[in-house]
C-alpha cells in the first residue's frame, strides 16, 4: 500500500496531510523506537453519552440487584440507579466508581474477563443503537493499520480499569492485553478448595487514576518505552501527548476533537480525575499538536460506516 492509500476514511486536508507526511517519516525511525500510544475512550470508540465501561457496571447492578433489591437501597448505587447526576456528584464520582468495581469483588480474572466480553458482543449504545464493537472509530483504526503496517508497537492507554480494556483490546484493537495500561485494580492472592494458587479481584485501587502525569509513569512502569506517536482526546491526555512531542527525530501528537453533533457528539473532553487550567484545544493550539476535527476530517465516523465505504470503493 502506497502512502497515499492510507487513511481512505480521512478527508484531504492539512490534517491527513500531517499525519500521511509522519507516516511517510516512520521508516527513518529506528524500529526499536516506532512506539505508539492510543487513549481509549473518545480516542478509539464512543465515550459519550457515559463510558462503555461505566454501562457495563450499570448492566452488572441491574443483574445483581434483581437478586438482592436491597442493593439498590445504598447511596452510591441508588444514585447510579436514578440515573442522578447530581447526587452522583455529591457522593463524588471516586466514591461511586468504587462501589460499582466492588460487584465484582472476589472473583478471578478469567472470570471477570468473560463477563466483559459476553457484554461487548450482546451490548448495543444506547443512544446510537449500533453494537459496541462498532462505535470504534472507522479512521483510527485506519491509522492503528497503517501504523502495523510500518512495524510499530502500539499500546492502549486508558482513564478506565486496566482489566476492562485487557478483556477486549485484542478484539478490538488487535493490542494484546500485556500492552494496555489503565487505572489499576489490587488483587489479593489466595487458595482455591484445592489448595491451588488463587487470584481473586479486591474493591481497592492500585495508586493514581490512570490521567495527566499517571499515564505518563504509569507506561513507563509498565511498559517501559517511550512514543513517538500519541493519540488522546481529553485534558487527561495531555501529559502523554507532550511527551510523544519531546521525541527527538519524527513525531506526532494526534489531538481528537468531538465537534460533530450530527455524527456523533460535540462536546469539550475533559479530565475526569482534576481540572484542567485551558480547554484542550487550546493547548493543543499553543503546543501545535495535530488536532483531528471529527467534523471536518473524517469521511466516515464509526467502523461499520468504514467497512461499507470500502465495500463500495470495491464494487466501483
Amino acid at each position: 500500500m502506497t502512502n497515499e492509500d492510507r487513511l481512505p476514511s480521512w478527508r484531504p486536508g492539512p490534517t491527513r496531510d500531517a499525519v500521511l507526511g509522519f507516516l511517510a517519516q516512520a521508516p527513518s525511525i529506528a524500529p526499536e523506537d516506532r512506539v505508539a500510544y492510543f487513549d481509549n475512550d473518545g480516542t478509539l470508540w464512543c465515550e459519550r453519552p457515559t463510558y462503555v465501561q461505566y454501562e457495563f457496571f450499570l448492566d452488572a447492578l441491574r443483574r445483581r440487584v434483581r437478586d438482592d433489591p436491597a442493593l439498590a437501597e445504598e447511596a452510591e448505587f441508588r444514585a447510579v440507579l436514578a440515573g442522578d447526576v447530581s447526587a452522583v456528584g455529591e457522593i463524588g464520582l471516586e466514591r461511586v466508581a468504587l462501589a460499582l468495581a466492588g460487584l465484582f469483588q472476589g472473583i478471578d480474572p478469567g472470570a471477570f474477563t468473560r463477563e466483559v466480553r459476553a457484554f461487548l458482543r450482546s451490548g448495543t449504545h444506547p443512544t446510537l443503537g449500533h453494537p459496541l464493537s462498532d462505535i470504534r472509530y472507522g479512521p483510527m483504526l485506519e491509522l492503528v493499520a497503517a501504523l502495523r503496517e510500518l512495524d510499530f508497537t502500539i499500546g492502549v492507554v486508558t482513564g478506565g480499569g486496566t482489566e476492562f480494556v485487557r478483556s477486549i483490546s485484542q478484539e478490538l484493537y488487535g493490542v494484546p492485553p500485556e500492552r494496555v495500561v489503565g487505572t489499576m485494580i489490587a488483587y489479593a492472592l489466595e487458595q482455591d478448595d484445592k489448595g491451588r494458587p488463587a487470584l481473586r479481584r479486591t474493591g481497592r485501587v492500585l495508586g493514581d487514576v490512570n490521567e495527566g502525569a499517571a499515564k505518563v509513569t504509569n507506561i513507563q512502569t509498565q511498559l517501559g518505552r517511550p512514543p513517538v506517536l500519541a493519540a488522546g482526546n481529553s485534558a487527561g491526555d495531555t501529559e502523554l501527548l507532550e511527551w510523544a512531542a519531546a521525541a527527538d527525530g519524527p513525531h506526532l501528537s494526534l489531538l481528537v476533537d468531538h465537534d460533530d453533533p450530527d455524527r456523533e457528539f460535540a462536546y469539550a473532553s475533559e479530565a475526569q480525575s482534576f481540572a484542567a487550567g485551558e480547554p484542550i484545544t487550546e493547548t493543543a493550539r499553543r503546543l501545535g499538536w495535530t488536532t483531528v476535527s471529527m467534523k471536518n476530517d473524517w469521511a466516515s465516523v464509526f467502523a461499520h460506516e468504514s467497512r461499507h465505504q470500502s465495500t463500495e470503493g470495491a464494487g466501483g
